[in-house]
């Protein structure tokens, strides 16, 4: 990606870089969840409360809403282009992250709790049925959709994608940039450790139940495309005055996930809740 700041005049790449090292030094970006998540080894009813809680918020980060459009309108064409390309290749994700989260649900329990993996409807209702057994009692769990406030308000930093403002248009590709650079380096990679490379669930980048991991990691996975394309996107829209509202964008993410992943670690990984129980949910 050295060659898009490379482009860049000596004053925007200035800008480039403070926004990138902003990102690459948040805490959000080194959470060490999945490190906890491995080490824990967490059982089947934990591993389907995180996976709710998870894939929820992965599903609000896909959708476009209003933002390319209202990038073309405001005559940025090339962006409103690069970020559909990411919103397109999101497509059709979220049944195969359910797939996932099924497979390793029945792995952590050692016996089929999720019994057809396709049904993408049946697997996210036992993962909301984990979630409502760890995590109802804790302030503000909705009981209509079975997430915790932390996991609303990361997921309302997306509905900025339905305001067509100039300045929300703006903070939207902030946290455009902020959510593929997360996702490519912190949450993929993460998954992969906890999933795959400790061991816990005898799981493979193989295994068809995994593609949704194997689609997204590596140097010729999607995320690493979608970094590239949410980088080049800002460069020319960069300026002292959109330069503030980019980083806006960009910081109202990282802290928003920063908050649920703190409240996921400490509360089902390091409070005790994650202590064997019945290998059923």
């Amino acid at each position: 990606m050295s060659e898009i700041v490379d482009d860049a005049s000596p004053r925007t790449g200035a800008m480039l870089d403070d926004i990138l090292s902003f990102i690459r030094t948040h805490r959000c970006y080194h959470h060490h969840i999945f490190e906890d998540w491995a080490t824990v080894g967490p059982d089947a009813v934990t591993v389907g409360a995180l996976f709710h809680q998870i894939q929820n918020f992965c599903a609000a980060t896909r959708p476009g809403g209003r933002f390319p459009d209202s990038l073309s309108a405001l005559g940025f064409d090339e962006q409103s282009r690069l970020l559909r390309e990411i919103v397109e290749s999101e497509d059709g994700h979220g049944p195969e992250l359910a797939t996932m989260a099924g497979h390793i649900v029945n792995r952590a329990a050692d016996e089929i709790v999720c019994s057809d993996l396709d049904d993408r409807a049946a697997v996210e209702a036992k993962l909301r049925e984990c979630s409502d057994r760890l995590l109802s009692s804790i302030p503000g769990y909705g009981a209509d959709d079975g997430l915790a406030v932390q996991t609303r308000r990361a997921i309302a930093v997306f509905d900025g994608r339905n305001d067509s403002s100039r300045d929300a248009t703006i903070r939207n590709l902030g946290t455009a940039i902020a959510l593929e650079m997360v996702s490519n380096n912190h949450l993929i990679p993460g998954e992969k450790q906890c999933l795959v490379d400790s061991g816990l669930y005898g799981a493979s980048m193989d295994e068809p139940e995994m593609h949704y991991l194997l689609e997204h990691y590596g140097e010729i996975g999607a995320e690493q495309q979608h970094e590239k394309n949410a980088i080049e996107a800002i460069v020319s829209v960069l300026d002292e005055e959109t330069a503030p509202l980019v980083m806006e964008g960009a910081r109202d993410f990282l802290d928003s996930l920063e908050r649920l992943w703190d409240l996921l670690d400490s509360v089902l990984l390091q409070s005790g809740l994650a202590t064997p129980q019945p290998n059923h949910a």
